[in-house]
């Protein structure tokens, strides 16, 4: 129960916070902090989420965020124009986001 998003178009940085937020919750409670939470990322987080929800199949209540990892995706390079006929590189980041479910074990009270 995995669900995967390639090439993300936010720097990994920003959004290893949001997935800190998640990692080890109730799938039907991340989905709770990720609808409230007031960050770029929140929204396309969310339907990764849900997308692996629905891969697995089952309630979102049985199922708990087992691993959330961003890593660094492909660097888009881009020129700025300087003074003098130079040129500025400026680098936009993009994010391989990964979220993989698995079967939350029952409480015992």
């Amino acid at each position: 129960m995995k669900a995967s998003l390639p090439n993300y178009r936010q720097a990994p940085r920003k959004v290893r916070l949001i997935a800190e937020l998640i990692k080890g919750k109730n799938a039907s409670q991340a989905q709770g902090i990720l609808s409230h939470l007031i960050k770029k990322g929140a929204l396309p987080m969310k339907k990764l989420l849900d997308s692996a929800v629905a891969n697995a199949g089952v309630p979102a209540e049985t199922l708990m965020v087992k691993v959330a990892t961003v890593d660094k995706g492909v660097v888009i390079k881009r020129w700025m124009p300087r003074a003098m006929g130079r040129a500025f590189p400026i680098h936009k980041h993009t994010s391989k986001v990964v979220i993989e479910l698995a079967e939350a074990k029952p409480v015992k009270k």
